[in-house]
């Protein structure tokens, strides 16, 4: 497996990491929307044991969201890129903001979706993935 990294946008914070992605998983849920900026959110589950922070440290903030689970979130104090989260139904995983990633015009559109993650807060005019699991709510893992 070939390394992969990604940091913030003023390149304060960094990471690597060096496995396969858990899962793929786009989230429709009002946390990734407030945290993106955007519809949804796009994210790798990426073990714990092969991530590490190599520059800066990210400034942490948590919160319950909207499973009923408390989810913390680590982002630059500087830019205030947001560029991982953890939380229990993310099991041993972070949940990666693909975004964040040097290379993710080239892993983003090849990685595929493995799942959609509260989909019952999906945006009308987002269309499902077609082959991506369909998780509706918050009894259901999401990212």
């Amino acid at each position: 497996m070939v390394a992969h990294s990604g940091g913030c946008l003023c390149g304060q914070v960094r990471y690597t990491y060096d496995a396969e992605p858990v899962a793929k998983v786009l989230c429709h849920c009002n946390d990734c929307r407030k945290i993106s900026g955007s519809s949804y959110s796009v994210n790798f589950l990426i073990p714990d044991a092969a991530f590490r922070v190599t520059a800066g440290t990210p400034k942490v903030f948590s919160k319950v969201a909207d499973s009923g689970a408390t989810i913390v979130s680590y982002f630059c104090g500087d830019c205030g890129s947001m560029m991982w989260r953890e939380s229990p139904s993310s099991g041993p995983n972070k949940v990666l903001k693909a975004g964040t990633l040097d290379d993710s015009d080239k892993i983003i559109s090849t990685a595929g979706i493995d799942a959609e993650a509260f989909t019952r807060s999906r945006i009308e005019w987002v269309q499902p993935i077609a082959g991506a699991s369909q998780r509706a709510g918050p009894s259901q893992k999401a990212a």
